[in-house]
C-alpha cells in the first residue's frame, strides 16, 4: 500500500507545490541572474553563473525539495518514487552520466521538463538558480572531502 502511495503523493506534491509558492513569493532577483535563456539558445549555451557558497545552497536546497524524490539525496537515481513508477533515471553520482552533456541542454531539460520529469517553473525558481544547481548536480559525481578525526 505505501509504494503506491508514495508515486500518488509525488503527483500532488508537484501539483501544488508551484501553486503554493508563486502565491507566497514573487520571483527573486539576484545580482547574479543570468540573463533568460531564449528558447533554443540554452542548449548550446554554457553556464554563465559562477557558484558561491549562498548560490550551491540554494541549488542544494531547490534539489533537496523539487529533485531528491525521485533523483535520490545523493542523485543516485535509486529510489522508491522511481521504482514505483518504473523510471530508470541518471546516476549524478557517476561521472560519466552527465559526461557530453552540455549545460545548455540539462537547463532546457530542466526548465521544460522531460518524459515524466515535471518542468521546473520560472516562478519557482529563477534562471540562475537552474544554473546553479546544474553545478551541484555535475558536483555529485566528484568526491567529497571528509572529516577525519585524529
Amino acid at each position: 500500500m505505501l509504494k503506491s502511495f508514495l508515486p500518488l503523493s509525488a503527483v500532488i506534491l508537484f501539483a501544488l507545490t508551484p501553486a503554493l509558492s508563486s502565491a507566497s513569493k514573487s520571483q527573486e532577483t539576484t545580482p547574479e541572474a543570468a540573463p533568460a535563456a531564449a528558447s533554443g539558445q540554452a542548449a548550446t549555451a554554457t553556464n554563465p553563473v559562477k557558484p558561491t557558497a549562498e548560490s550551491q545552497a540554494k541549488a542544494k536546497n531547490l534539489y533537496q525539495i523539487d529533485c531528491a524524490m525521485c533523483h535520490g539525496d545523493n542523485g543516485n537515481g535509486k529510489t522508491d518514487v522511481a521504482k514505483g513508477m518504473g523510471l530508470t533515471i541518471p546516476d549524478f553520482t557517476d561521472a560519466k552520466t552527465l559526461d557530453g552533456k552540455l549545460d545548455g541542454d540539462l537547463f532546457n531539460t530542466i526548465r521544460n521538463g522531460k518524459d515524466k520529469m515535471p518542468p521546473e517553473a520560472a516562478g519557482r525558481a529563477n534562471d540562475a538558480t537552474v544554473w546553479n544547481l546544474i553545478i551541484y548536480m555535475r558536483n555529485m559525481s566528484k568526491p567529497q572531502a571528509s572529516a577525519t578525526t585524529k
